[in-house]
Order: structure tokens, then sequence, then C-alpha cells
């Protein structure tokens, strides 16, 4: 299925076979979809120049708050002033690592820069964001209790299927972590 992101002299890399790759590309198209606003066409161009999103407004979708969280806690107002000053600017950068690790996913085996594995990093967490909401993980206790759900061919609902996406993608991005750290270390080895 896949074997973990390593630092090699090429860089980050794993193999991921192609079901796979096709896989987490799907979640991160998934996940722009959400993130892309559907008025964009329509809005004031001065105001997307600069950033601002003055019809911001809290998302309805709580896996959505979960990626545009407010800023601001018992606060409503507060919040909501934060959120139309960088909501846009949030959004673009969450779709632009998306977008950037979709493409990196062409290839096989995957060799990513560290800038490439942060951005990478980035993306995988927003649909682990996404599927912890939708999987109703609240605590570490609630991640726990999926934690072993591993079999595959046991996936005949779909909580048991987002349980081994979410298993698989934390798995990843702790290899992927684990191979940046790695690098940072050699980094400041070589200082």
């Amino acid at each position: 299925m896949a074997r973990a992101f390593k630092n090699t002299r090429k860089g980050i890399t794993a193999h991921l076979e192609p079901g796979v790759r096709e896989l987490i590309r799907r979640l991160f198209e998934d996940i722009t979809g959400m993130l892309e606003r559907e008025d964009a066409a329509a809005e004031d161009p001065l105001a997307a120049m600069v950033g601002l999103d003055p019809d911001a407004t809290r998302p309805g979708d709580s896996a959505l708050l979960r990626l545009l969280p407010d800023a601001v806690r018992d606060d409503d107002a507060g919040a909501l002033e934060f959120r139309r000053l960088t909501e846009r600017s949030l959004r673009e950068v969450k779709v632009a690592a998306l977008r950037a690790s979709s493409l990196l996913l062409g290839h096989s085996p995957l060799q990513l820069s560290q800038d490439q594995a942060r951005l990478f990093a980035r993306a995988v967490n927003a649909v682990r964001l996404v599927l912890a909401d939708r999987l109703d993980i609240r605590t570490d206790e609630d991640a726990q209790a999926l934690h072993d759900i591993d079999d595959w061919s046991q996936a005949e609902d779909l909580d048991t299927y987002l349980a081994l996406v979410y298993n698989f993608l934390t798995w990843l991005q702790g290899a992927l972590m684990q191979a940046l750290l790695e690098g940072l270390g050699r980094s400041r080895g070589a200082e």
C-alpha cells in the first residue's frame, strides 16, 4: 500500500501505490471544493486584491469551521471582524497547499523538498481535520478509540471506512513529520 516517508539524499521520499495516490488526490480535491467560494466571480475586485472579505460569515458546516476556526473566543463580533480581515487569505493558502500537493502526487516515488513536504503536511492535515469532524473526534480518547481500526477488509460502513482513511493519513503525516525533523537535525548538524 505505502512505504513511509524517509529523508534521503534526493529529498523526502515515499512510495505510494497508484490507488493510494488517487485516493489522497481526491481527498485534496474535496477539501479544495469546500474551501473555494462559490461566488468568487461576483466579488469586489478591490476587496479581493487587498484580501478582505466583507461578506465572510462563520461557517455553518462544522468541518469547514475546523478548517477556518474563530480566532477570537467568547466575542462573536470580534471573531467575525477578524474573519472578514483574514479568511480570504487563509482559504487561499490552504487551497494553494492542497492544489500543489495534488500535483506532487503525480510522481512516483513521491519526492519532496523541505518546502514541498511542509505544503504536503498542511494538505494532509486539512483532510484529517475534516475527517476528524465527520467522525466526531473531539478528544484524544475519541481518536484513540478509532486507532485500532486497521483492517480494510472490515470496512462495511462509511464510518469504518473514514476511520481507516483517517488512521492511514495520521500514520502518513507522522512519517512525513518525522522525516522533516530528521532533515532539520541534519541541516543543523551541518552548520
